[in-house]
C-alpha cells in the first residue's frame, strides 16, 4: 500500500466483533494492509513494534469520552499517524486529535473514501514518540 510517500499498515482498532470483520474486510478489498486489535491497550504495544502506521481506525462503541480519550492518547505517542474515529453519535467540533469522524451508522464507503483521502496527502508519517 503506498500512502503519503511511505508504504505503511492501518491499525484497526474495534471493541465490538459484530462489525469488526465487515470493516476489516471492506478496507482489504480497497486494497489496504491492516492489522487488528479489539482491545486498544493491545494497540499501543501494536504501534511500539510497527513503529508508526499509515493510518489509525478507532471503530469504539465505548462512551464517547473514552474513544477521545485514546484518540488524544494515541496522538501524543504518534502525532503524524492520521486517526479516524468511527463511533458512537456525536455533536459538535472534534477534538485537535481526530483527523475525521463517521458514526458507525455511516456506510462502510465513507469511511473508505475518507481513508483514502487521508493515505494520498503529503502529510509525512512521524517515527514513534514517548508521551
Amino acid at each position: 500500500m503506498k500512502s503519503n510517500g511511505h508504504t505503511g499498515m492501518i491499525l484497526y482498532v474495534s471493541d465490538e466483533a459484530a462489525t469488526s470483520k465487515l470493516v476489516l474486510d471492506a478496507i482489504q478489498l480497497a486494497g489496504h494492509d491492516v492489522v487488528s486489535t479489539n482491545r486498544p491497550n493491545e494497540a499501543m504495544a501494536l504501534l511500539f513494534v510497527m513503529h508508526s502506521a499509515a493510518a489509525i481506525v478507532l471503530d469504539l462503541q465505548a462512551p464517547e469520552q473514552y474513544s477521545f480519550d485514546f484518540a488524544r492518547k494515541l496522538r501524543a505517542i504518534h502525532p503524524g499517524i492520521p486517526i479516524i474515529l468511527r463511533c458512537c453519535e456525536h455533536a459538535g467540533p472534534l477534538p485537535a486529535w481526530v483527523d475525521a469522524y463517521l458514526s458507525a451508522r455511516d456506510p462502510l464507503d465513507k469511511l473508505i473514501s475518507i481513508l483514502q483521502a487521508m493515505l494520498t496527502t503529503d502529510r509525512p508519517l512521524a517515527p514513534l514518540r514517548s508521551a
